[in-house]
Order: structure tokens, then sequence, then C-alpha cells
């Protein structure tokens, strides 16, 4: 899923899948790291989770995050 985004997030290029490591492009939302990884990106961002839904801050419900 997060090459598809990627992909979509760069115009179909294929370049920046290619130079940027998964970890930096889609970091993990659970960990302090990714969390500082996340928000140092810019929009829009990708995050990655295997977080059950009910443990997603209640902020963002009422964003416009897709998921």
């Amino acid at each position: 899923m997060l090459e598809i985004l990627s992909l979509i997030r760069s115009d179909g290029d294929p370049r920046w899948c290619r130079s940027v490591p998964n970890w930096d492009r889609g970091p993990w939302l659970e960990t302090v790291l990714g969390l500082r990884r996340a928000r140092g990106n810019p929009r829009p961002r990708l995050i990655s989770s295997h977080l059950p839904i009910q443990l997603f801050p209640k902020a963002f419900f009422t964003s416009k995050a897709k998921v």
C-alpha cells in the first residue's frame, strides 16, 4: 500500500520511491521516532500504522485524513 500511495503522491514518478526508504516515506505512527519523522515530512504526509482504530487520537476522527 505504501508503494502505491508513494507513486500517487509523486504523480507516478518512481524516482522518489527508489531514492527514499519506506521508513522515511511512511513512518510508523506508534513509535516516537516515526512520529517525529512524520511531523517533519511535507504535506500530504504518508503515515504507516498497525494500531487498532480505537487507539488513534480523537483529533484524527475530526481531521481530513484519509484512511
